[in-house]
């Protein structure tokens, strides 16, 4: 797990037939869509503009340092030449592997290379009918073979981790026996979960998987939430930057820079990592307002990356608005709101050796009070016992989240 707790920072690309339909990732079973209906996106999927380096440049500029990739999502296209299906992107005009490129771009770039693949299936026509299936009205209910099926996803899985040498993460989605607002749903017994993470494991010796099989995986994976604390599980936060995954041309609305990196630090400083969403378009380019966001975001970890990298949660207790993360002696105090002159570390008082801003290596002063210290007119009150208080200046540098870095004595 050396390398997922350290990196911290991921890409998540949910790519395929949808993105010509720009409008969400599940827009076949939203409009109840038939195979027939969703057809025309195979036919006229070309995506002459896929640059799969570019899309790693852009991700190691953000700070990310892995990138997942759709190779199936739930309509059941497949991004690379499978022997077990015709529903494949060689059979497209584009008519070509989109997953062995995507992999080698990764490795050029030095970046961890993961798949995500759904359990989930609604080409197959083995795949039993279910509450999330676009032909769920349908009348009668059309008939599957969940074996049947199971053989193949078991098979596909088989193709994925045997062609593109070393696999180090794998992303299923979703098991939902347990979730009422669908019927029908499917478990671990369908997918063979058991068999199939066997099978991993065997194949790939060191790749990671995540919880979705519906049997414990090597971390879990809280989606378009950030937790309220720390989890007593590995976690990794899996978030869209515009609520969509897939590319959704009409849907603007974008998640700050800002906000962004404040998930990010909330997370390592709760022991988690972020896995942040692009959606490509139809042509195979990240969307500009996209990638800008993705560039501000590395602007700001150009600066702060020490304070991600290698962190995880402290010991200490962060003051109101600010959280801290930790690589061994170095404390980082990330400021989400920029205080009028001091902060007050409770709990550091003597063990800070040196302080500093981050962003350019300028001395932040320590202040010293009695504890008993009144306050009167331009003096300040004295702190509990314990505590370290920061003089800051009364600008805030240019960044969207400040951070001080403490070197602990």
């Amino acid at each position: 797990m050396t390398w997922f707790t350290n990196d911290r920072f991921g890409m998540f690309v949910h790519w395929g037939l949808y993105s010509l339909a720009a409008r969400h990732e599940w827009v076949k079973t939203r409009e109840r869509m038939t195979d027939e209906e969703y057809r025309p996106y195979f036919d006229h999927f070309d995506p002459d503009r896929y640059d799969p380096a570019a899309w790693a440049r852009t991700a190691k500029a953000a700070g990310m340092r892995y990138v997942v990739l759709t190779t199936k999502h739930h309509d059941g296209f497949c991004l690379w030449d499978s022997d077990l299906t015709d529903y494949k992107v060689t059979n497209t005009p584009y008519g070509r592997d989109l997953v062995e490129p995507f992999v080698e771009a990764c490795r050029a770039e030095g970046l961890k290379v993961g798949f995500y693949h759904s359990l989930i299936d609604w080409h197959h026509p083995a795949f039993p009918v279910d509450g999330t299936h676009p032909q769920r009205d349908s009348q009668p209910v059309p008939a599957g073979d969940i074996a049947q099926y199971r053989r193949y996803l078991h098979g596909q899985v088989r193709e994925l981790l045997t062609r593109y040498s070393t696999i180090d993460y794998l992303f299923f989605d979703f098991s939902y026996s347990t979730r009422t607002e669908w019927w029908g749903g499917k478990g671990p017994e369908d997918w063979g979960s058991k068999e199939l993470l066997a099978t991993v494991r065997e194949l790939q010796p060191g790749i990671l998987v995540n919880d979705r099989l519906g049997i414990p995986g090597d971390f879990v994976t809280p989606e378009q939430y950030q937790p309220s604390g720390p989890l007593a599980e590995l976690w990794e936060a899996c978030q869209t930057l515009n609520g969509s995954w897939g590319y959704d041309r009409d849907n603007l609305d974008y998640k700050s820079a800002d906000l962004l990196i404040r998930m990010l630090v909330d997370g390592v400083s709760k022991g988690g990592n972020l896995l942040l969403n692009v959606g490509p378009n139809g042509r195979g380019e990240i969307d500009p307002h996209a990638a800008a966001v993705l560039a501000e975001i590395g602007s700001w970890m150009d600066l702060h990356e020490r304070a991600i990298r290698g962190c995880g949660p402290s010991e200490f207790t962060a003051p109101s608005d600010c959280r801290l993360t930790q690589n061994g002696d170095r404390l980082y105090l990330h400021l989400f709101s920029w205080p009028l002159r001091h902060v007050h570390l409770p709990g550091l008082a003597g063990k800070v050796r040196y302080a500093q801003l981050l962003n350019d290596a300028s001395e932040i002063r320590q202040v010293t009070t009695d504890p008993g210290q009144t306050a009167h007119n331009t003096r300040m009150g004295g702190q509990p016992s314990g505590t370290l208080t920061l003089q800051l200046p009364v600008r805030p540098p240019g960044t969207p989240v400040p951070v001080i870095e403490l070197f602990l004595s």
